[in-house]
């Protein structure tokens, strides 16, 4: 058995023995199912929600909440960043307006979001863009700045304007900042839909939490729970796989050859 198999039996074997604890302890100590239910429950509550299609039609609205949210918070955050750090002008005066507006709590917002765009699709994708944007922002301001001046000195030396110092100096620098910024931009944009559908929502995996809430049905509330888990593992993944493609050069993302290979045989 090679180490990465033996590694991925050892935590199937933990999470496994956790659920088993997990079981044995609610019903050994008789703990209402309202308050803690078994992993067993939790399983039928997703079962069952699968297999009537009811959580698929959600899982659907929240992820397309969550990736028009990203995607719009992610375009706007990526403009007012080039700006604001190639420009002295702009931040002096806009910055302080963004980190204003960034300092107050996206919660206390959603209820104003609902009531200025309504309970469909709009309300939840301006409240996951918000929450996404500043993340993505100040990372793009750090990794533009971030480039080497006496590389930018060189540039300008030998007659670059400014957008050549741009797309072959600061940009392809401050790209492992912004892929850092996006990865965590993609969860926000995840929590900002759900909080929304806290708030108000037709829909969605929020909404039906809501519901369930309402209802007592706390195994099917803990399936949900894995589900927005799983989602939120899958959109990461999908960023990082992006990063691997497109930073292919950068250093993070390299073998390191200089380690020996494990010695196979025994020396004689």
């Amino acid at each position: 058995m090679t180490s990465g198999l033996r590694g991925l039996a050892l935590r199937l074997a933990l999470i496994a023995a956790t659920l088993a604890i997990w079981e044995a302890l609610v019903r050994a100590l008789s703990v209402p199912a309202f308050i803690l239910p078994t992993p067993s429950s939790i399983f039928v509550a997703f079962y069952r929600g699968f297999a009537s299609s009811l959580y698929l039609d959600h899982i659907w609205v929240t992820l397309t909440e969550t990736l028009l949210g990203f995607a719009f918070g992610s375009a706007l955050a990526f403009a007012l960043g080039i700006a604001v750090a190639l420009s002295r002008r702009v931040e002096y005066f806009l910055y302080p307006f963004i980190v204003m507006f960034q300092a107050m709590p996206k919660v206390a917002l959603a209820p104003l979001i609902i009531v200025w765009f309504g309970l469909g699709l709009t309300s939840k994708v301006m409240a996951a863009a918000l929450v996404a944007f500043f993340p993505l922002m100040v990372n793009t301001i750090v990794g533009l700045r971030s480039a080497d001046e006496d590389r930018v000195n060189l540039m300008r030396s030998l007659a670059a304007t400014r957008w050549q110092i741009f797309w072959m100096l600061l940009l392809p620098n401050a790209l492992p900042y912004i892929f850092a910024g996006l990865e965590i931009a993609m969860i926000f944009a995840l929590i900002g839909a759900i909080v929304a559908e806290f708030v108000g929502a037709q829909s969605g995996l929020g909404m039906l939490m809501q519901s369930m809430n309402f209802t007592m049905d706390v195994a099917g509330q803990f399936s949900i729970l894995f589900i927005l888990s799983l989602l939120g593992l899958l959109l990461n993944s999908l960023v990082s796989q992006v990063r691997r493609r497109v930073l292919f050069w950068d250093p993070s993302h390299k073998v390191d050859l200089a380690r020996p290979a494990p010695n196979k045989g025994r020396t004689p």
